[in-house]
């Protein structure tokens, strides 16, 4: 029996939806490639964040912003902003840095690194209990989201689950709605996120467990996958360069130094 060539689009369209094109994980994550071994300064890398060929990255209880060489990790300058503190996000938005303490504080670092810096501190409703770990620039809604490590405390959320909130960056405020609710399996425990440049997908990685979520657009779940513990310790840094190059960080453990690692999307 033939079938006409429409009629087959449309069963292999209804059968091969959003959910099921990105069903295949596009990265081999035994095959990480290490980018740098890092010096004992940022020991502690809590973030990382990219722009042109550059990484930035930030250190738990330093106020300062580091700049490193995209193609090899090295540090290239070191840009102090703010007093010491626990910082553990970073994300650029246009010509702008954004830090993130734990306690959801905010702080726009314009022109960095030049004669002309300034920054401003933006106090949201989150606390130090909430334990935002994760910030990155939702650039398709002009936002940032931040995501947090702990449980909710008030706002009528359910504690069964982790929340994103979204920072609205044009009126300067924390929404009290969360933009993304991810169910608590596994103790997942967010401690770095960004969005994937080619699918809007949303990556977390969990330094509890020591895994990779990912979520659709939508804010469902589409796959768990673990990190090697032994290259990934204490993962805490994760972007995307716009090809779709993948870079996790991890902070140092047991006598090994904190390192970058490189994932190119698998062919």
């Amino acid at each position: 029996m033939r079938f006409p060539l429409c009629l087959l689009l449309s069963l292999f369209l209804c059968t091969c939806g959003p959910a099921q094109m990105h069903a295949q994980f596009p990265y081999a994550l035994d095959r990480l490639e290490l980018l740098v071994e890092l010096p004992e300064e940022l020991a502690e890398i809590s973030a990382l964040a990219v722009r042109g060929d550059e990484l930035y990255a930030v250190a738990d209880e330093k106020g300062v912003i580091y700049r490193l060489d995209l193609a090899d990790g090295e540090i290239r300058e070191r840009i102090e902003f703010w007093k010491a503190g626990d910082y553990e996000g970073i994300a650029v938005a246009g010509d702008d840095l954004w830090v993130t303490k734990s306690n959801g504080r905010l702080y726009r670092v314009k022109h960095a690194g030049t004669a002309e810096q300034k920054v401003k501190e933006y106090n949201t409703w989150l606390k130090g209990e909430n334990d935002v770990e994760g910030l990155t620039y939702d650039a398709a809604n002009d936002r940032l989201l931040l995501a947090c490590k702990d449980d909710p405390k008030g706002n009528g959320l359910d504690r069964d689950n982790r929340y994103i909130f979204a920072f609205d960056l044009e009126k300067k405020k924390l929404k009290n709605k969360a933009a993304y609710s991810l169910p608590r399996e596994d103790d997942f425990s967010p401690s770095a996120l960004d969005i994937h440049p080619h699918t809007g997908q949303l990556f977390l990685t969990s330094s509890v467990g020591k895994q990779l979520l990912v979520a659709r657009p939508d804010g469902s779940i589409e796959t768990v996958k673990k990190l090697d513990r032994d290259r990934l310790p204490q993962p805490e840094g994760l972007v995307f360069t716009p090809d779709g190059t993948l870079y996790l960080s991890t902070e140092a453990r047991d006598g090994a130094p904190a390192r970058i690692y490189r994932l190119p999307l698998t062919p």
